[in-house]
Protein backbone atom coordinates (compact mmCIF):
# COMPACT_ATOMS: atom_id res chain seq x y z
CA UNK A 1 0.00 0.00 0.00
CA UNK A 2 1.47 3.21 -0.98
CA UNK A 3 0.94 6.47 1.15
CA UNK A 4 -0.50 9.13 -1.26
CA UNK A 5 -0.72 13.35 -0.51
CA UNK A 6 -4.66 12.84 -1.43
CA UNK A 7 -5.39 9.97 0.49
CA UNK A 8 -7.95 10.63 3.62
CA UNK A 9 -6.29 11.17 6.49
CA UNK A 10 -7.08 9.39 9.82
CA UNK A 11 -6.48 10.41 13.93
CA UNK A 12 -6.14 7.87 15.90
CA UNK A 13 -6.50 8.89 19.08
CA UNK A 14 -4.35 7.38 22.14
CA UNK A 15 -6.57 7.82 25.40
CA UNK A 16 -3.55 7.74 27.64
CA UNK A 17 -0.36 9.56 27.83
CA UNK A 18 2.23 7.74 26.68
CA UNK A 19 3.08 9.26 23.15
CA UNK A 20 5.90 6.00 23.17
CA UNK A 21 2.52 3.71 22.96
CA UNK A 22 0.04 6.37 20.30
CA UNK A 23 3.82 5.74 17.86
CA UNK A 24 3.09 2.46 18.09
CA UNK A 25 -0.38 2.11 17.57
CA UNK A 26 0.29 4.48 14.50
CA UNK A 27 2.36 1.74 13.13
CA UNK A 28 0.22 -1.00 13.20
CA UNK A 29 -2.96 1.11 11.77
CA UNK A 30 -0.43 2.61 8.95
CA UNK A 31 -0.42 -1.19 7.96
CA UNK A 32 -3.93 -1.17 6.39
CA UNK A 33 -4.37 2.79 6.55
CA UNK A 34 -2.56 5.30 4.18
CA UNK A 35 -2.22 7.97 6.18
CA UNK A 36 -2.40 8.01 9.89
CA UNK A 37 -1.76 10.62 12.51
CA UNK A 38 -1.49 10.56 16.31
CA UNK A 39 -3.04 12.27 19.35
CA UNK A 40 -1.98 11.10 23.25
CA UNK A 41 -3.97 12.43 25.57
CA UNK A 42 -2.76 15.70 27.12
CA UNK A 43 -3.00 14.44 31.25
CA UNK A 44 -3.72 11.30 32.69
CA UNK A 45 -1.73 8.20 33.32
CA UNK A 46 0.20 6.34 31.07
CA UNK A 47 -1.30 2.73 31.39
CA UNK A 48 -5.41 3.28 32.07
CA UNK A 49 -5.99 0.38 34.24
CA UNK A 50 -8.88 1.85 36.58
CA UNK A 51 -12.62 3.00 35.75
CA UNK A 52 -11.65 6.06 36.97
CA UNK A 53 -8.68 6.72 34.72
CA UNK A 54 -11.01 4.84 31.92
CA UNK A 55 -13.73 8.32 32.59
CA UNK A 56 -11.00 10.28 32.87
CA UNK A 57 -9.63 9.55 29.52
CA UNK A 58 -12.67 10.02 28.29
CA UNK A 59 -13.61 13.46 28.79
CA UNK A 60 -10.14 14.32 27.18
CA UNK A 61 -11.58 12.26 23.75
CA UNK A 62 -14.64 13.76 23.85
CA UNK A 63 -13.04 16.95 24.43
CA UNK A 64 -10.34 16.80 21.45
CA UNK A 65 -9.95 19.63 19.13
CA UNK A 66 -10.36 17.46 15.83
CA UNK A 67 -9.12 19.31 12.65
CA UNK A 68 -11.40 19.29 9.65
CA UNK A 69 -8.71 18.05 7.66
CA UNK A 70 -9.37 14.24 9.29
CA UNK A 71 -11.71 12.06 7.24
CA UNK A 72 -11.85 9.47 10.25
CA UNK A 73 -11.03 9.04 14.32
CA UNK A 74 -10.05 5.75 15.83
CA UNK A 75 -10.49 5.90 19.39
CA UNK A 76 -7.35 3.25 20.50
CA UNK A 77 -7.98 1.99 23.81
CA UNK A 78 -10.31 -0.67 24.93
CA UNK A 79 -13.37 0.59 26.13
CA UNK A 80 -13.23 2.75 23.73
CA UNK A 81 -13.32 6.01 26.03
CA UNK A 82 -15.47 8.87 24.86
CA UNK A 83 -16.27 7.66 21.08
CA UNK A 84 -19.95 7.94 21.61
CA UNK A 85 -19.57 11.71 22.41
CA UNK A 86 -17.31 12.07 20.41
CA UNK A 87 -18.68 10.84 17.01
CA UNK A 88 -21.91 12.65 18.22
CA UNK A 89 -19.99 16.08 17.73
CA UNK A 90 -18.44 14.88 14.42
CA UNK A 91 -19.34 14.63 11.00
CA UNK A 92 -16.98 11.99 10.29
CA UNK A 93 -17.04 8.14 11.34
CA UNK A 94 -15.30 7.43 14.54
CA UNK A 95 -14.11 3.94 15.79
CA UNK A 96 -13.58 2.21 18.77
CA UNK A 97 -10.87 -0.46 18.63
CA UNK A 98 -12.85 -2.48 21.19
CA UNK A 99 -16.11 -2.15 19.05
CA UNK A 100 -14.63 -3.12 15.90
CA UNK A 101 -12.60 -6.33 17.82
CA UNK A 102 -16.21 -7.37 18.91
CA UNK A 103 -17.88 -7.28 15.43
CA UNK A 104 -14.80 -8.80 13.75
CA UNK A 105 -14.23 -11.61 16.75
CA UNK A 106 -17.85 -12.62 16.51
CA UNK A 107 -18.35 -13.06 12.81
CA UNK A 108 -20.60 -15.36 11.66
CA UNK A 109 -21.43 -16.49 14.61
CA UNK A 110 -18.30 -17.51 16.22
CA UNK A 111 -17.76 -17.88 20.27
CA UNK A 112 -15.23 -15.21 21.19
CA UNK A 113 -13.65 -13.96 24.32
CA UNK A 114 -11.20 -11.29 25.75
CA UNK A 115 -8.21 -11.77 27.22
CA UNK A 116 -6.50 -7.92 28.64
CA UNK A 117 -4.13 -7.66 31.77
CA UNK A 118 -6.37 -5.01 33.23
CA UNK A 119 -8.51 -6.70 36.18
CA UNK A 120 -10.42 -3.49 37.04
CA UNK A 121 -11.51 -2.69 33.63
CA UNK A 122 -13.11 -6.25 33.45
CA UNK A 123 -16.91 -4.78 33.80
CA UNK A 124 -16.49 -2.11 31.52
CA UNK A 125 -14.72 -4.67 28.94
CA UNK A 126 -17.97 -7.35 29.33
CA UNK A 127 -20.32 -4.64 29.37
CA UNK A 128 -18.72 -3.19 25.47
CA UNK A 129 -18.24 -6.93 24.26
CA UNK A 130 -21.83 -8.03 25.05
CA UNK A 131 -23.25 -4.80 23.77
CA UNK A 132 -20.91 -5.03 20.17
CA UNK A 133 -20.50 -8.30 19.61
CA UNK A 134 -23.04 -8.70 16.86
CA UNK A 135 -23.71 -12.08 15.77
CA UNK A 136 -20.71 -13.79 18.05
CA UNK A 137 -21.40 -15.27 22.03
CA UNK A 138 -19.23 -13.20 24.41
CA UNK A 139 -17.99 -15.58 26.64
CA UNK A 140 -15.72 -13.13 28.82
CA UNK A 141 -12.98 -11.71 29.89
CA UNK A 142 -9.74 -13.78 30.74
CA UNK A 143 -7.01 -11.89 32.87
CA UNK A 144 -3.26 -12.23 32.44
CA UNK A 145 -2.23 -13.21 35.72
CA UNK A 146 0.20 -10.38 37.37
CA UNK A 147 0.66 -6.36 37.73
CA UNK A 148 -0.54 -4.64 34.69
CA UNK A 149 2.57 -2.32 34.86
CA UNK A 150 4.94 -4.88 35.76
CA UNK A 151 3.37 -6.62 32.92
CA UNK A 152 3.91 -4.25 30.74
CA UNK A 153 7.35 -3.61 31.73
CA UNK A 154 8.41 -6.92 30.59
CA UNK A 155 7.48 -8.24 27.16
CA UNK A 156 8.46 -11.77 28.14
CA UNK A 157 6.19 -12.15 30.84
CA UNK A 158 3.40 -10.14 29.53
CA UNK A 159 3.16 -12.43 26.31
CA UNK A 160 3.28 -15.64 28.46
CA UNK A 161 0.52 -14.31 30.91
CA UNK A 162 -1.42 -13.46 27.60
CA UNK A 163 -0.97 -16.91 26.08
CA UNK A 164 -1.78 -18.46 29.22
CA UNK A 165 -5.15 -16.76 29.42
CA UNK A 166 -6.12 -17.62 25.82
CA UNK A 167 -5.64 -21.02 25.58
CA UNK A 168 -8.01 -21.18 29.00
CA UNK A 169 -10.73 -19.15 26.65
CA UNK A 170 -9.69 -21.82 23.74
CA UNK A 171 -10.33 -24.12 26.55
CA UNK A 172 -13.81 -22.67 27.53
CA UNK A 173 -15.07 -22.82 24.14
CA UNK A 174 -13.37 -19.79 22.54
CA UNK A 175 -12.88 -19.57 18.45
CA UNK A 176 -11.27 -16.29 18.41
CA UNK A 177 -9.73 -14.30 21.06
CA UNK A 178 -9.04 -10.81 21.29
CA UNK A 179 -6.10 -8.89 23.06
CA UNK A 180 -7.58 -6.66 24.92
CA UNK A 181 -5.99 -3.18 25.32
CA UNK A 182 -4.15 -0.73 22.75
CA UNK A 183 -1.22 -0.80 24.55
CA UNK A 184 -1.06 -4.56 24.00
CA UNK A 185 -0.66 -3.60 19.76
CA UNK A 186 2.61 -5.45 19.93
CA UNK A 187 2.18 -8.20 22.07
CA UNK A 188 -1.31 -8.93 20.04
CA UNK A 189 1.96 -8.82 16.74
CA UNK A 190 3.82 -11.18 18.78
CA UNK A 191 1.12 -14.22 19.45
CA UNK A 192 -0.63 -14.50 16.21
CA UNK A 193 1.19 -17.04 15.57
CA UNK A 194 1.46 -18.82 18.89
CA UNK A 195 -2.65 -18.35 20.04
CA UNK A 196 -4.55 -21.52 20.06
CA UNK A 197 -7.17 -19.93 17.87
CA UNK A 198 -7.87 -16.81 15.86
CA UNK A 199 -6.66 -13.89 17.11
CA UNK A 200 -7.93 -10.41 17.01
CA UNK A 201 -5.87 -7.13 17.25
CA UNK A 202 -7.99 -4.52 18.28
CA UNK A 203 -5.94 -1.71 16.28
CA UNK A 204 -5.63 -3.84 13.32
CA UNK A 205 -9.51 -4.48 13.04
CA UNK A 206 -10.46 -0.75 13.77
CA UNK A 207 -8.03 0.59 10.64
CA UNK A 208 -9.83 -2.25 8.64
CA UNK A 209 -13.00 -0.94 9.24
CA UNK A 210 -12.16 2.70 9.22
CA UNK A 211 -11.13 1.55 5.50
CA UNK A 212 -14.05 0.17 4.53
CA UNK A 213 -16.10 3.45 6.03
CA UNK A 214 -13.68 5.52 3.65
CA UNK A 215 -14.63 3.66 0.88
CA UNK A 216 -10.93 3.07 0.51
CA UNK A 217 -9.66 -0.18 -2.18
CA UNK A 218 -8.94 -3.13 0.03
CA UNK A 219 -5.40 -3.94 0.90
Amino acid sequence: MADSDTAPRVLLMNPNSNADTTRVMCAIAGRVLPRVSGWTAPAGPPLLTTPEALAKAAEHVADADVGPEFAGVIVSAFGDPGREALAARLRVPVVGIGAAAARAAGHGGRAFAVVTHTPALETSIDRLMNNSGAQGRYIGTYLAAGDPVALSADPEKLDAALLCAAKLAHRDGAEAVIVGGGPLGEAADRLTDHAPCILISPILLAAVEMRAKLRLPSV
